[in-house]
């Protein structure tokens, strides 16, 4: 396995704009381009609270997927790997604002949670409403005790599916604000990978390449993890990784969570379904109810080897959100079947 480095573009320069292009066309009966932000093709309508997230490209299907009913209203797009700046955080704001205030998440790293906090202060010096949550659920980035500290992980989709229903519920900003929060408390994430990935605009890899060991604990922008033996098996990792989860999270037998296994790129769904089972599997043993389930490719880091577990505590407020109807490019769900 090595990192590739010859890849299907036109311009190392139009990258992130040409791949937006491309996608909003591919979905134009969801999502549309409004000066480079991509937004839903059909607003919500008036007197509902706006739902914005800024972040750095080469994660696709997020966050450009994730915008539609019942989710996001504005995502705002930034390079690869690096996070849009203030002015553009702004236009995505007013571009979501429907008369109820806007609510931005935001992923917690650094140069996302500076542009956005600067952000915020000149909507709101603009009189605009707006409410910021910065979220966080990767357990490998910090101990629990500096939990304010941990990068945001796959478990921001917990967040997003569930404050996107209770905005479109109409909670007010204030009520989806603490929801969001509430979610980031019962949320956690871990992630893992095989070797690492190539930029395609600078060239160069994202940490450590290593063709045979598994790291776990790794960010998505290539941070370092923790080697493990070339011979673990699937479910040893899922046992590992997901007994973390939950010790962290103080999840009881008898708790209803939703799980969810996400490829980091290129993993195969033959690699992908085992470690679900090993992560199902290992919850059960504890006596913890798979409520709702993921599995396939949310958030990448371009083509990585990798892939992430990730749960979310759940409640009746919480479960009955969940199964709210939503419509995205990336996430088509109209309500639960049963």
């Amino acid at each position: 396995m090595t990192a590739r480095t010859r890849w299907l573009f036109n311009s190392r320069s139009e990258i992130v704009e040409q791949m937006l292009s491309g996608y909003a066309q591919a979905h134009s009966d969801v999502i549309a381009l409004s000066a480079g932000l991509v937004v839903r093709a059909t607003p919500k309508p008036q007197g509902l609270v706006g739902i914005v997230v800024g972040n750095g490209s080469g994660h696709e299907p997020a966050m450009i997927g994730w915008v539609g009913h019942g989710l996001l209203d504005v995502n705002v797009p930034g390079a690869i790997f690096s996070s849009p700046g203030p002015a553009r955080i702004v236009a995505g704001i007013k571009e979501a604002d429907r008369g109820a205030g806007v609510l931005l998440l935001v992923s917690s790293h650094a140069g996302d949670i500076m542009n956005a906090s600067l952000a915020r202060d000149e909507a709101l010096s603009q009189g605009l409403a707006v409410e910021m949550v910065v979220l966080y659920d990767d357990v490998a980035s910090a101990p629990r005790e500096h939990e304010e500290d941990r990068r945001g992980g796959a478990g921001l989709f917990f967040v997003w599916k569930i404050v996107g229903a209770a905005a479109e519920s109409g909670a007010s900003l204030g009520e989806c604000a603490e929801i969001a929060r509430k979610v980031r408390r019962r949320t956690r994430s871990i992630a893992g990978a095989i070797g690492t990935v190539t930029h395609p605009v600078s060239g160069q890899p994202l940490g450590q390449m290593n063709d045979s060991q598994l790291a776990v604990g790794r960010g998505v922008h290539g941070e370092p993890g923790t080697l493990l033996g070339e011979e673990i098996t699937a479910d040893a990792v899922a046992g590992l990784m997901v007994s973390r989860l939950v010790e962290d999270v103080e999840a009881q037998a008898g708790s209803r969570v939703a799980l969810m296994v996400n490829n980091s790129g290129s993993l195969t769904i033959m690699e992908l379904s085992i470690l679900f089972r090993g992560a199902a599997n290992t919850l059960s043993d504890r006596g913890i109810e798979v409520a709702r389930s993921w599995m396939g490719s949310y958030a990448t880091t371009l083509d990585q080897a990798g892939f992430a577990f990730a749960i979310c505590l759940l409640d009746p407020e919480l479960e009955a959100l969940y199964d709210a109807p939503a419509y995205g490019a990336a996430f088509i769900r109209v309500g639960l079947s049963t």
